[in-house]
């Protein structure tokens, strides 16, 4: 399975997670179960993503909060919206994929399941951690 699929299936189990707040383990079995995912390759990258979300969850908020404009908080931006971010943030920071490859997956995500203006928003705020966290040198 190619990453950008991988990265796909990623962002709906976020998204699940995002949305239903419980049990995350439960919700990943649950997950791998509903989409038929046998390859082990992709199991442990979800798992990768959904644990690192979490453990670094008040890391990657402080980030999107401080990067947000017009006094926006964290809970006023989409589910969905805030899925894609978490994975992009978690991916560059933590994983270290260069910016423009995390950045450019996500941004392809939201054309295809946000709302027309979630494109220019998710970018806005991913670039302005890639300034604030000097992710420029690194690429």
């Amino acid at each position: 399975m190619q990453r950008s699929a991988m990265r796909e299936l990623a962002f709906k189990l976020v998204y699940e997670i995002e949305v239903q707040k419980e049990n995350e383990e439960e919700q990943f079995e649950i997950f791998v179960e509903n989409n038929e995912i046998q390859d082990n390759n992709v199991i442990d990258y979800l798992r990768d993503i959904k644990n690192g979300i979490r453990t670094n969850s008040e890391e990657i908020n402080r980030l999107i909060t401080a990067n947000l404009k017009d006094n926006w908080s964290l809970n006023r931006i989409s589910k969905i919206n805030l899925s894609l971010i978490k994975i992009a943030i978690y991916e560059m920071i933590y994983k270290q994929l260069p910016y423009k490859v995390a950045i450019n997956e996500v941004v392809e995500l939201a054309k295809k399941y946000a709302d027309e203006s979630a494109p220019v928003f998710i970018n806005g705020i991913l670039a302005s951690i890639v300034k604030e966290k000097n992710l420029n040198g690194d690429n």
